[in-house]
């Protein structure tokens, strides 16, 4: 196994030159003296349609689960068309577009890794460029795979990065327990300016053992969750695994809070990698095994 230690200098340049010459492994971490190991990644290498062995989809309005709007009265229609999520060039192109598809004015994708790469802990980081333009929600998000503490927000919510069109470059990271959620305004997360997001590609990360969540871009961290003494699921249910999502919202409680701007459209989330570490230290990972858990419920209010 090779390792490597990464301090904040080991500058994107540095981490695409290790790629090429140690594909198998690659670190990145402010934090002093952490080695990583990669554990799980996609590079987008092959044009069409993304790895059906990592990423599946959520479809439709949320209406066949009970959510209408996936719980946030959002506008879009989530597909698996090349038109909405294809990988071009090496890059994954995720595409909001307005058309008509059923009862909705807008289609996007929304891609997750559910069953396909499920972790607890360790440092997850994507590079990626925004869309831009109100009435757009661009989320890079994590939910439980298996809920065994309950439907939503009782099993946790990890936001990598949200950002809302109307107030353009401000990236937004959060968690949402049972205790710590938008619904009671009791969301615990923070914020960081990225003035250009809609232009350049930075790479948005959080890194999350048994005791903390901190948030980065860039490797510049802007915010820190920690696990106090006495808490218990209802506030830290972050000790189970969880699957990462990417997706384009249209509107909805949150995106739509001033309207949605018709003459922007198609807007794109571009996605350079998607890379997963574990500690170097920590156990090799186990084989998943089981049955899909099916997420959903009526409760749910996710993203």
């Amino acid at each position: 196994m090779i390792t490597i230690p990464v301090n904040k200098r080991f500058t994107a340049a540095r981490r695409r030159a290790v790629a090429v010459l140690f594909p198998a492994v690659l670190a990145a971490s402010v934090a002093a003296g952490t080695d990583w190991r990669l554990v799980w990644s996609d590079e987008f290498e092959t044009d069409g349609l993304p790895d059906p062995a990592k990423w599946g989809y959520d479809l439709g309005t949320g209406a066949s689960v009970g959510l209408v709007g996936w719980g946030n009265n959002e506008a879009q229609y989530y597909t698996d068309r090349t038109e909405n999520a294809r990988v071009e060039n090496g890059i994954l192109i995720i595409e909001a577009r307005r058309e008509q598809m059923q009862n909705s004015q807008y289609t996007s994708a929304r891609m997750v890794t559910r069953n396909r790469g499920d972790w607890l802990y360790g440092r997850i980081e994507v590079r990626a460029k925004m869309p831009y333009g109100r009435g757009t929600w661009p989320a890079i998000w994590m939910l439980p795979t298996d809920w065994e503490y309950g439907g939503w927000p009782h099993s946790g919510e990890i936001d990598i990065m949200e950002h809302v069109g109307f107030d353009h470059g401000r990236v937004h990271g959060t968690v949402h327990t049972d205790a710590f959620n938008h619904m009671q305004g009791t969301e615990r997360g923070g914020s960081t300016m990225v003035p250009d997001l809609h232009e350049a590609f930075y790479t948005y990360a959080i890194e999350w053992d048994e005791d903390r969540i901190r948030w980065f871009v860039d490797d510049v961290e802007y915010f820190e969750f920690e696990r106090q003494d006495g808490w218990g699921s209802s506030e830290w249910p972050f000790d189970r695994r969880f699957h990462l999502i990417l997706n384009i919202a249209i509107g909805g409680n949150w995106g739509g809070q001033q309207g949605i701007d018709n003459d922007i459209f198609p807007q794109r989330m571009e996605v350079e990698y998607v890379r997963v570490f574990e500690a170097a230290d920590a156990a090799e990972p186990e084989p998943v095994r089981g049955a899909w858990i099916h997420f959903f419920n009526p409760g749910y209010e996710g993203n």
